[in-house]
């Protein structure tokens, strides 16, 4: 067999989707791919029945279908406080995984360097070597994840030509306050780099903090790409409608790299997800309450178990600190991976490594956790959870 390109060898397939596979050969409550077990909102499932009938069923813009770009234009606009123009400022793209791969390969060159928060999302890792960068990983510091902003000075220093920031942050929590958001911009102005924003978690954020978007701060415009998608917010992770916003430049350069990589968003699925577009602020309290009363339901549980535990300020993930487990004489040679492929086979939940959230190491002592679930689900998995002594 000819050889496999180097490029591909650098990295490994996703570890949180084979953690739900692990999860589905057993049966066990999954708690590892962050993705609800509950239906999307009414509205936007009988727009899908309907469209089924009426269509489209055929290729839409490549960049998006025009009534899904100006409400999201209306929405976003309206959040950052600035007129978005849905033909040259957006590109709908299938979900917001493949819209930070855009991102990345419309403005970053091959032997680039690109800086990224750790713990991180390990998709972004994974993202930079195929855009042929050089990831340089800059801490946030425990106990509540603060910004190194030494290290992040350092890194713009040496030169790099982007900051990726989630915002809420998976898998800390960290909700990013203006005023960190304010100094990350004025250091990438100064040094002329890109802040590519993950914002997917935009609307499940817990007083009293609340989501700051880095693109509506002073001047902060033409150096933001902001990548998002309707997944966590609709609760339509299936569905892979995702998008990026950003400058007109960098826009079109991100749309030729989505044409060629997969031409377009399903046309069906935009025209039946416009009801949530167009949903009004109530529906976005009463998302923010759903996920407060889980959060709190879970964190007591864990608290009750005596497993300690972040409290998020964003998103629905919680790290747990399973350290001392891993260090009974049972687990000795047990790396974070294999500490909970044999918690999911013999607890029955189903977690993901620490160490898939930070660079070069296989052992944390940590693993994530979602609360993304029915109350009668999490409170099954705390139960399951109180046997770790029995491990």
């Amino acid at each position: 067999m000819p050889q496999i390109s180097q490029r591909a060898g650098q990295f490994t397939e996703s570890v949180i989707r084979r953690m739900t596979r692990v999860s589905d050969q057993v049966g066990a409550i999954n708690l590892s791919q962050g993705f609800p077990d509950f239906d999307p909102p009414k509205a936007l499932m009988e727009a899908l029945a309907a469209v089924s009938f009426s269509g489209p069923h055929q290729y839409e813009v490549t960049y998006g279908a025009a009534d899904f770009r100006r409400a999201l234009a209306k929405k976003q606009g309206a959040a950052i406080g600035r007129e978005i123009d849905p033909e040259t400022e957006i590109v709908v793209t299938c979900g917001a995984t493949e819209a930070m791969v855009c991102a990345m390969l419309a403005v970053i060159n091959p032997s680039d360097k690109v800086a990224i928060f750790s713990p991180f999302y390990e998709n972004y890792g994974a993202d930079a070597i195929i855009a042929g960068a050089e990831a340089l990983f800059v801490p946030l510091l425990l106990p509540d994840f603060q910004v190194d902003w030494q290290a992040l000075e350092a890194a713009f220093v040496s030169g790099a030509r982007a900051l990726v920031v989630c915002n809420p942050s998976n898998p800390t929590g960290k909700v990013f306050t203006r005023e960190e958001l304010m100094r990350i911009g004025q250091m990438a102005r100064a040094h002329d780099a890109w802040v590519i924003t993950d914002e997917v978690y935009e609307h499940i954020v817990y007083e009293p903090h609340s989501h700051q978007r880095l693109s509506g701060l002073d001047g902060m415009w033409d150096n933001c790409l902001t990548v998002s998608s309707l997944s966590k917010t609709y609760s339509i992770t299936g569905w892979r409608l995702g998008y990026l916003i950003g400058p007109e430049a960098a826009v079109e350069a991100a749309r030729k790299v989505h044409d060629f990589l997969t031409v377009g968003a399903a046309a069906p699925l935009q025209a039946a997800a416009l009801p949530g577009l167009l949903a009004g602020p109530d529906y976005y309290r009463g998302l923010r309450d759903l996920y407060a009363q889980k959060r709190e339901i879970f964190l007591q549980g864990l608290t009750d178990i005596g497993l300690p535990h972040t409290r998020p300020e964003g998103s629905y993930f919680v790290m747990a600190d399973v350290s001392r487990y891993m260090d009974l004489p049972r687990f000795k040679g047990f790396d974070d991976l294999a500490f909970c492929e044999h918690l999911t086979r013999h607890i029955g939940v189903a977690a993901v490594p620490g160490a898939s959230f930070f660079s070069g190491t296989q052992r944390t002592g940590l693993m994530r956790l979602h609360f993304a679930r029915s109350e009668a689900s999490l409170l099954e998995a705390i139960s399951r959870l109180s046997r770790l002594n029995d491990l």
